[in-house]
């Protein structure tokens, strides 16, 4: 009687169990010798048997049904042949109908009796109860580590699993990688495609060695896993590991993806630098680029594309379109010598400041406790019957997400303290680098920076126009005023009086009074009760005044630079509050 020998590891990872296929065949191979059993043929499978549908088994068992003559079967133990019901029943039902005349295993006794196939049910059903009790024990260890925020499962990219913490750990080599292609793509710079090619630069391939495809760049910029939150089926946690992302770069290329989800289907060799970056201000549709011919030459031209109903808005040359941009973008941007000024200011108060961060920090923590307190009532909702599965998932996924967001805040606010330094110092840049593409025709860099500074972004009439950012929008109106005072001045008398208007515009003194014309004479005043301090701007032909919280203050603008570099540390978004 000829033999089928089986053996079968549980993992298709050939990095894991590898020496069990081989022990398995050295062991049956003696005991074969031992018991001069003629093998005539070898299956092996690196596959699980909890669910029914392994290959190699039901070429076995087609082998068993086409033989002429009955066969025997021998494995290890009966349960690399099943641990489901299925595969189970059909070697029963083939010893049943004497296809099958004996199984042969090196640690279990069986006989084709009525004894032996109960005890080979017995066997068979122990191998199902482990297998699924196994099942509930992983499940429910997943479980407690998402509780705990541990990362469940192999590390994302970026990330590295840590066997002591089984948590994981950023990657310092590879959360670059992911941090430039967050910001890239959601600044706009590249397409799906484009990025992959980018990123394939810095090595991060596919196992193949060629760029990533775009449906694994995809899934990796959906996942909420940079953010510090883990996704498991619909349902988000915690995350108790460093996060690489923030919570507003991972939405801007939410909304980038969202765009990009149908793009239009263009001809290949176009060049029209600013489609996506304008809509129609009458009708709010896209607003397209297309070739004309006529002058004797070729040109390109801006139109709505009427895709919303009827527009009357007519078409803009490519030329004035770009002489638009550029003269609004000349109205913030910095020169290179008072750039270098205000970073000078900024490096100084970087190491001078001691900001008292208390109020700040107790705001957070509030915060944070309301968050979680929110969280708790919506549980409790939930777990009463009160609201619905599907409005408890996106909701949970609210406050998960705006927790982590408070937890990195109150982190970085703990390493850096005072964090409004960063921000200040890239306004800077950015309004000196902008003053830069405008000069080179760097229409890319024009185009995102105006994505990532303007809102509401219009053509209307023929005339380009948004709204700025408000440290944008105080930039602007300061040098517009500038400009309007400058031009009152006789022409012999501009470029003496040039500074003093600098000066008195920055520093609250509004009235030309020759008594301010010294440059120790431009100064800040201090008026307000103690404890707090202000800033006078001019805004709709009145001083405003921008109060702040603080220390008494007694600041000398000696110079227009200083004057410009301490009104831009009093921005909105460079105080916090």
């Amino acid at each position: 009687m000829k033999y089928f020998l089986y053996a079968r590891k549980s993992t298709e990872d050939e990095e894991r169990q590898i020496m069990s296929i081989e022990a398995q065949l050295a062991e049956l191979a003696d005991f074969a010798k031992r018991e001069n059993i003629e093998i005539a043929e070898t299956f092996i499978e690196s596959k699980s048997a909890k669910k029914p549908g392994r290959e190699v088994f039901n070429n076995m068992i087609s082998a068993i049904q086409a033989s002429e003559e009955p066969v025997g079967i021998i494995a290890w133990h009966p349960d690399r042949l099943a641990r489901n019901s299925v595969d189970g029943g059909q070697i029963i039902y083939l010893i049943d109908t004497g296809l099958v005349v004996s199984l042969r295993f090196p640690t279990f006794w069986f006989e084709p009796t009525p004894q032996g196939l109960f005890m080979l049910q017995v066997a068979f059903g122990q191998s199902k109860y482990y297998s699924d009790n196994l099942s509930e024990n992983v499940k429910r260890g997943q479980r407690q580590k998402l509780r705990r925020g541990e990362w469940p499962g192999l590390a994302p990219y970026g990330y590295i699993n840590n066997a002591k913490t089984r948590n994981v750990d950023i990657d310092p080599v590879k959360a670059k990688i992911v941090k430039l292609a967050f910001k890239e793509f959601g600044d706009g710079k590249h397409t799906l495609s484009s990025l992959s090619e980018r990123l394939s630069e810095f090595g991060a391939v596919g196992r193949t060695g060629k760029p990533l495809c775009v449906a694994v760049m995809a899934k990796m910029l959906r996942k909420k896993a940079y953010i510090g939150v883990i996704d498991r089926k619909g349902e988000s946690y915690e995350g108790n590991y460093e996060p690489i992302v923030s919570l507003s770069d991972f939405e801007a290329v939410q909304k980038a993806l969202a765009v990009k989800a149908k793009p239009r289907k263009t001809k290949k060799g176009h060049n029209f630098p600013f489609v996506g970056l304008l809509s129609c201000g009458e009708c709010g549709a896209a607003i397209t680029a297309q070739y004309a011919h006529g002058h004797g030459g070729t040109y390109i031209y801006y139109r709505c594309t009427k895709r919303l109903g009827p527009c009357a808005q007519k078409y803009i040359g490519s030329n004035a379109l770009i002489e638009q941009l550029k003269g609004r973008l000349e109205k913030i941007a910095l020169k290179d010598e008072w750039a270098k000024y205000m970073l000078d200011e900024v490096a100084k108060w970087e190491k001078e400041e001691k900001f008292d961060g208390k109020e700040f920090a107790q705001n957070l923590e509030m915060k944070s406790l309301e968050t979680e307190n929110k969280l708790s009532k919506l549980v409790d909702e939930y777990l009463e019957g009160n609201i619905e599965k599907e409005i408890y998932l996106k909701k949970k996924d609210e406050l998960i997400k705006t927790k982590t967001d408070l937890n990195k805040k109150r982190s970085d606010f703990g390493r850096k303290g005072n964090n409004w330094i960063e921000p200040l110092r890239n306004f800077i840049i950015e309004a000196n680098r902008v003053g830069t593409a405008a000069l080179l025709n760097d229409f890319i860099a024009i185009k995102s920076f105006v994505k990532r500074n303007g809102t509401n972004r219009r053509l209307l009439g023929r005339k380009v126009g948004w709204d700025w950012k408000k440290e944008f929008e105080f930039l602007s109106e300061f040098k517009e005023k500038l400009g309007e005072e400058i031009s009152k001045l006789a022409p012999e008398g501009r470029e003496q009086n040039l500074n003093f208007l600098e000066r008195s515009l920055m520093s609250g003194c509004g009235e030309l009074n020759p008594v301010y014309t010294h440059p120790m004479g431009a100064y800040y005043r201090h008026t307000p009760p103690r404890g707090s301090y202000c800033l006078y701007y001019y805004k709709n032909d009145n001083f405003s005044r921008i109060k702040r919280g603080g220390r008494h203050v007694f600041h000398t603008l000696r110079t227009p630079k200083s004057a410009l570099a301490f009104a831009a540390k009093l921005l909105p978004f460079s105080c916090p509050r």
